[in-house]
Order: C-alpha cells, then structure tokens, then sequence
C-alpha cells in the first residue's frame, strides 16, 4: 500500500471559473479510484498563487515538510507546471525528494520520477518548457501594460491624497485638496516640512489614511508626486526577474513611460517644478549617494542603539567646528517622524505618546565604550564565574528541557487539528455547503496558522536538539576569550569591538544599558527570554574623559555636566 499525496494549484485570479478548483480534486479523486493500492495521506492546493517560486506556496512547503517526515511516499500532481514554472526549483525539489524515498508521478506528462531512466531528461524539459511559458506571459503582461500606459489608465489602489476612484477615474475630493494645497504653497513659501508637518496635525488635516499624525516622510511624498501637476509617471517599480516576482524600485534599471493623466490637476506644473528645485536643494550628498538632509551614512552604533521606547535611532549630525570637524549624535527614529518632545510642547502640540528620550552625542557613546572595555578586561576572573553560572542554569535546561517538551506537544497538536479543519473545509466547499469566497477567506486563514504553527515547533525543536557537550565546549571558549582579554588592549577600542561584543545599548535619560554579547545565540535563542546578569554599574565623569583623552584627542575638549550611568550586562 502506497501512502499518496496530492498536489494541486490554481491560479484563481486569471481562472476565474468557480469550478476550476473542484475539477482538479475531481480529476486527482479518479486517479485514485484507479489504484487501489494507494491510500491518500493528504490534498495540499495552493489557490491564486504565482508557480514561478516555491517560497510564495505555503501549502507546497507543507507538503515537503511532511515528506521530510516519511508521512507518504508518492506525490501525484498534474503536470510539471502546477508542480513548479522554475526549472530549477523542480529538479531540486525532485532530487530532494528522492533522497526523502518520495517518489513524483506527473499524471498529464506522464513522468515517474524514480521509474523512468530518462525521467530527469524528460523533466527537465518539460519544465524548461513550463519556465519559458511564465517568460511569455511575463513579455506579454508588460506589452499590455505598455499600450494602458500609454492611454494614461491609472494604476493602483487609489489611495492618493486629494483624489477619489471612482471606477477607473481618479476625481478630486475638495476637502483633501486643500490640504495638498496647502503643502505645496507653504513649501514654496519656505516653510521647512517640519512646520508643515505642525501646522498640518494644529489644523486637524488628516493623511491619505485618515491619520492625525504626520510626518515629514509624507510630507516628500506628496511634494514629490507629479500625479499633482497632471502626469502619471509609471514604472516606478519594476520586476527584475520573472522568477521571484519581487518588486524593486526603479533607479533608472527601467524605462519609465510618463505621459498626462485624465485627472484634474491640484498644482500647476511651474509649482511642481519649483518643489522640486527646493528639494534637491535642501538634499545632501555623501560617497556619491544623495538624500534629504539629515540622512547620513550608517554607522555601527546605529545597529546596536535601541531607543527605550523600543525604536531604532538614526544619525543626525550635532555640530561643525570651524575646522570642518562635524559631530554627530542619534534620536529616536520615532522622534524623528513625529518630532520630538520638546519641539511639540513648544509648538502647542499634543504630546500623548511622543517618546521623551534626548538625542545621545557620539563622543559618549565613545567614551562608554573605553570604559567598559576597560572594566571588563580588568574584572575578567568574575566575568567568567558569572558566564559560568549563567551557562550552568542553560546546561541543566538543555538536560531537563520538559518545559520545551510540553510546548512542543501542544503545537504538535494544534497543527494537526489545524490540518483536520483544512481539509474539512475543502469537503465542506466541495459539497457546495459554503461560496468560494468564504473558502477562499477561511483557508487563507488556515494556512497562515499552519505556517506559524510549524515555525513555532521547529523553533522549538532547536531549542530541544542542544546536546550539552556543546554547552560545555562553549564554556571552554568563553573562558578562552575572556582569559586572552578578547582581543583587546587598553584603549584599543574600535568599531569592530562593538560589532563583535555588543548585543544591544538601550538608550533612556537617566540610564544607558550596555548589553553584552559573549553567550551565543545557538546556546540561548533569544526567541525566549534571555537571562542576562548585571555585572557593573558605573558612573562616568569628567574624570574618564580626561583619562582617555590620551587615546582620542576631541574628549579633551568636552564637559560632563552631570555623571553619566551606565550599567553592564551579559
């Protein structure tokens, strides 16, 4: 007896027939009638969804999980192009397939995978066929699009600040009007988009998504989209490759088709012209990259800063020195979309939600640096007892792991009562019980949890497959590099010691957290909560500048107000 699945596709946003899906399952239910010998394990269908890339169909991931997991032996689908359009996605996943001892029988094309000798030649160019027909409807697409390009037939969702779709034509809506109205003539005025940004949240004007909240990205958006002054420009994103089917921004890779719209314009094209003349003049260069001012190349501190507020923080530059020396520091990139705390009290706005972190200079973010550094070369012999603890608590968690156990369990168990309810919904539809909208609706839904599902259990089964040899071998090279001072010297602080040695630094007013990096993430997976210790508060004065002035010459020309506190953690 032969455990069987079933694989099945329909791209139902171009087969629109409702009984496209139901007369797969019937045709894939008549095989099966004809061969007693197999017994089915499961019916995996993949609706509206490209054939170009394995990774866009969720059920088709499934499927090879449960081949991985021996659960049937013999994959039936139609043809190679439901199966896949990629050539190389189809012969890899055959290959892979086989080494599982599952076996795939294309019915229409009449390709066993395992029985025929030329079965990969014959693959091979059926689905190089299967490949070159997604190119042909990729080029015929793009040849449609070009001639609605050119009879200015809009794009999109509609959802354009100042407009309203209505069918296909895009017509004004007078109260969002004004606001665009208002953008450009302040713009043009010499208001900067941070005051527009106030003035527009003080006058109660609302977003394209009916948003109070503002922010100066928007404002760009709308001053730099010539849809206002008349012209639709298309091609703004293109697709590379054909394959993957993923967006890219234009850069000039494509031919843009640019052309006047049917719509009535909200500014005239002198006021657009005039727009943009005053943003490229407020722009800035650097490496030959440019961007709106304010917009600054990355730095290291940038991937390990996190505000308290949990948001990112961008660099922004701090002062320019006579010399030509600039400083930088870094705010909250939520302050930097709203504004920050002191700008709005200031303006009369509202602050509800506004994060109230000030900007942290560069230099101490530096100087912390040294001394933590520092500290931890000079107090190693404790660091290691606490690295040893630590790990200790994670080696008997690997040994015991019932916690990990129990979990496992229960996600085994809401993914196979997830995988119940799928299929008795396919029944319940097929039964004509419930509309293809609603299958369509609730199997999505199903899908999205069983993909959730399996990540959690093999998240989990990471967690689980620690051996505890390995635990102890990391303890060992811990101990190693903390006893040879991880590469480090006094005052031989770099961008690659951050990089290497911190996690993270979250950043508040009254306290800066230094997080550490010595347990890797195999050991502990920071999915769960990972157990930290603080080994060190301190508090750095004038004194530490001072002090490391010797290494860095700009700390001599600082003043540390008040002490500044920092405590280490690993």
């Amino acid at each position: 007896m032969r455990r069987v699945a079933i694989y099945a596709r329909v791209s139902t946003e171009h087969e629109a027939q409702i009984s496209a899906l139901s007369n797969q399952i019937q045709y894939y239910d008549d095989i099966l009638k004809q061969h007693p010998d197999w017994e089915l394990y499961d019916k995996y269908i993949d609706e509206g969804i490209t054939g170009t890339s394995i990774h866009k169909r969720p059920n088709f991931l499934r499927m090879l999980e449960d081949a991985e997991r021996h659960r049937f032996d013999l994959i039936v689908t139609r043809e190679v192009s439901r199966f896949a359009r990629n050539t190389v996605d189809t012969l890899q996943q055959t290959r892979e397939l086989k080494k599982m001892g599952v076996e795939v029988y294309f019915t229409e094309d009449n390709i066993w995978t395992f029985k025929d000798d030329d079965g990969e030649l014959k693959l091979t160019i059926m689905a190089t066929l299967a490949q070159n027909e997604s190119k042909k409807i990729s080029q015929r697409v793009k040849a449609g699009q070009k001639i609605t390009f050119q009879n200015g037939v809009f794009y999109g969702t509609g959802n354009i600040l100042g407009y309203d779709k209505v069918g296909k034509d895009m017509v004004i809506n007078p109260e969002q009007a004004k606001t665009v109205k208002f953008i450009f003539d302040s713009y043009l005025k010499g208001v900067k988009t941070r005051q527009i940004q106030y003035e527009l949240e003080r006058r109660g004007y609302k977003t394209a998504t009916g948003r109070s909240n503002w922010s100066v990205q928007q404002i760009l958006s709308v001053l730099k989209n010539p849809f206002y002054c008349g012209t639709i420009v298309y091609r703004k994103y293109f697709i590379p490759d054909y394959l993957e089917q993923k967006p890219k921004k234009n850069c000039g890779e494509v031919e843009q088709t640019i052309v006047e719209g049917k719509h009535i314009p909200i500014v005239t094209k002198e006021e657009f012209e005039q727009a943009q003349l005053l943003i490229a003049k407020h722009c800035t260069r650097h490496d030959d990259k440019t961007s709106h001012a304010g917009k600054l190349p990355k730095s290291v501190w940038q991937y390990k800063l996190e505000c308290k507020c949990g948001s990112s923080m961008q660099k922004v530059k701090n002062h320019k020195t006579k010399s030509g020396y600039i400083s930088y520091c870094y705010q909250c990139y939520k302050q930097a979309r709203t504004g920050s705390y002191s700008s709005r009290l200031k303006a009369g706005l509202s602050v509800e939600g506004i994060c109230d972190t000030k900007m942290i200079t560069e230099w101490k973010l530096k100087l912390i640096a040294y001394v933590v550094f520092d500290r931890i070369l000079s107090e190693r012999e404790q660091i290691i007892d606490t690295i040893n603890e630590l790990l200790d608590k994670s080696i008997k968690s690997a040994e015991s792991n019932k916690d990990i156990n129990s979990e496992l369990d229960m996600y085994k168990r809401r993914l196979e009562d997830l995988k119940k309810k799928s299929k008795k919904l396919l029944d319940t539809f097929l039964n004509e019980l419930i509309s293809q909208e609603d299958f369509a609706n609730k199997k999505k839904e199903y899908d999205e949890e069983i993909v959730k599902t399996q990540n959690m259990i093999n998240e989990l089964k990471k967690d689980d497959d620690i051996p505890v040899q390995t635990l102890e071998e990391k303890i060992k090279e811990l101990k190693g590099i903390i006893l040879n001072n991880f590469n480090y010297k006094s005052g031989d602080m770099s961008d690659e010691m951050v990089e290497s040695f911190v996690d993270k630094i979250i950043i508040s007013n009254d306290l800066i957290e230094w997080h550490m990096d010595f347990i890797s993430d195999k050991i502990i997976n920071k999915k769960r909560e990972r157990e930290e210790i603080l080994v060190a508060e301190l508090a750095i004065t004038d004194d530490d500048a001072i002090n490391y002035s010797q290494y860095w010459e700009e700390f001599k020309r600082i003043t540390i107000k008040e002490p500044i506190k920092v405590a280490i953690f690993i």
